[in-house]
């Protein structure tokens, strides 16, 4: 679901604006006022519209509170106004506005500039050259969406084990094969969800928003098709032995097992959690313990608040073909 807010001190705009756009049912518009903004910008809207004609302040000024929330530093731009001059129109193209329109504009240029913005959005969004996934930013954004809106969800923190050895081995052209190959693996079955997102934070890293109760199944499902999908990238060799062999520094040839994949989730509240630097320590104290247990594997932080002890009990892992 998009999200499109419009600012304008009456509602002349979305009335136009919902009729134009009532075939896009993943599209939701929202009207605010002025006053209103800082409490929408919370909920990091996906487009901004402004009716400049409307406004009731300098229009600066709307820009610089918009930009300097940084969970909205990359929130396109879209201002209609009836102002023609054209050192005007320059000066607001000067604040990072992508596209100024003039009023009264018309209905399909309307709706063609918001389905285009949407479109490249959705492609810029996609940071990843390797796996097409978006990265760090909007990974945060997600995160802080989520936990402002009190939402219910599980965080899981997903790399591999074993993938350098796996590079010095076989070269970093095949190592981002694999890359490719888990990035694919996890949007298949996290993204059965439409709610639901997947991020790449680089290299080996990966992280899924899931707001499905049964991520549990999930997990299992990811790890079972990697296990048995991951041998086509090591040579029959390799795979009879069950491991490779890389030289270490020293010139001592060391063995290191098949690569294979492990999952830290970990359940996030609002209670528990006050901010995403919080989620994302436990995100990493989870999936350590992960990768210290054999094997693909995952485990699950079920903890309802920070200072309870990890339970053993809450250690979840699937040991596939053993």
């Amino acid at each position: 679901m998009k999200n499109i807010y419009i600012l304008d001190e009456d509602d002349t705009l979305i009335i136009s604006l919902k009729e134009i756009m009532k075939k896009e049912k993943n599209i939701k518009i929202k009207n605010y006022k002025m006053n209103e903004l800082k409490d929408a910008l919370t909920n990091i809207p996906d487009l901004v519209v402004i009716n400049e004609d409307n406004l009731t302040v300098d229009i600066k000024e709307v820009f610089k509170e918009i930009k300097e929330n940084e969970d909205n530093s990359i929130t396109p731009i879209v201002v209609i106004s009836s102002k023609k001059d054209q050192e005007h129109i320059i000066e607001i193209l000067k604040n990072d506005v992508e596209v100024y329109l003039n009023a009264p504009v018309n209905n399909e240029i309307l709706y063609y500039t918001i389905m285009n913005i949407m479109k490249l959005l959705n492609r810029n969004r996609m940071v990843s050259p390797l796996t097409g996934l978006p990265g760090n930013v909007q990974i945060q954004a997600e995160m802080k969406k989520r936990l402002t809106n009190k939402e219910k969800y599980a965080m899981m923190y997903i790399d591999l084990d074993n993938f350098k050895a796996y590079n010095d081995t076989y070269g970093f052209s095949n190592g981002d094969e694999i890359i490719k190959f888990t990035a694919r693996l996890i949007s298949k079955y996290v993204m059965k969800n439409d709610e639901n997102f997947v991020g790449h934070i680089g290299g080996d890293d990966f992280v899924a928003i899931v707001e499905d109760e049964d991520y549990e199944k999930i997990c299992q499902n990811i790890i079972a098709e990697f296990d048995k999908c991951i041998e086509k990238f090591f040579t029959k060799e390799d795979v009879e032995r069950g491991y490779i062999e890389v030289e270490n520094r020293k010139g001592i040839m060391e063995q290191f097992p098949l690569t294979t994949i492990s999952v830290g989730v970990v359940e996030v509240t609002s209670e528990r959690f006050k901010n995403t630097l919080e989620i994302g320590e436990a995100g990493a104290a989870v999936k350590h313990l992960a990768k210290t247990i054999f094997g693909s594997t995952y485990v699950i932080d079920r903890r309802k608040n920070r200072d309870e002890l990890f339970d053993k009990a809450d250690q979840k892992k699937i040991l596939v073909g053993q």
